[in-house]
């Protein structure tokens, strides 16, 4: 029982790359563009408008695992969770690594790590809602890796 919840979690997980990407392509740059607007076209202070997308990430987090608990730690626990560790992953890579809002994981001689940063920047040189790209964060265009491995191989030259 203990790996068929594993499998839920990983399941949940690689699931909500994919939700997040149709998400950030058709309601983030489409019907709720408001609140995204000024991740893309920076304003002053610390906190955007875009941060309100935490909580509508985590309320179907904390509902699944609410109810699950409510019914025996039943499946719902588990799929909860998986949302509840993508939205941490999603803090620490775009918030924390890509646009260091925290001054902390700044250095990233990864290829992959790079070519994750490479992509969101290709995301941001669009600064409306139109003509955007590479709307997903741990999944991107191979070209992004391909970049980032040569320029690392340039870099040991």
């Amino acid at each position: 029982m203990i790996l068929f919840n594993v499998l839920i979690v990983i399941a949940t997980f690689l699931f909500m790359e994919f939700a997040a990407w149709f998400a950030h392509k058709y309601l983030m740059h489409g019907l709720l563009w408001m609140l995204h607007k000024d991740h893309h076209q920076k304003e002053p202070g610390f906190f955007e408008k875009n941060d309100a997308f935490f909580l509508i990430f985590a309320i179907p987090s904390w509902l699944c695992i609410m109810f699950g608990m409510m019914n025996g730690n039943d499946f719902r626990v588990w799929i909860g969770a998986g949302i509840a560790i993508y939205g941490f992953a999603y803090f620490v890579v775009h918030d924390i690594f890509i646009h260091q809002r925290f001054k902390i994981l700044k250095k990233a001689n990864h290829p992959y790590f790079m070519a994750v940063r490479r992509a969101h920047r290709a995301h941001h040189r669009h600064l409306n809602k139109e003509e955007g790209e590479c709307f997903g964060m741990l999944l991107f265009p191979l070209k992004f890796l391909k970049e980032a491995k040569e320029e690392l191989s340039k870099q040991k030259a």
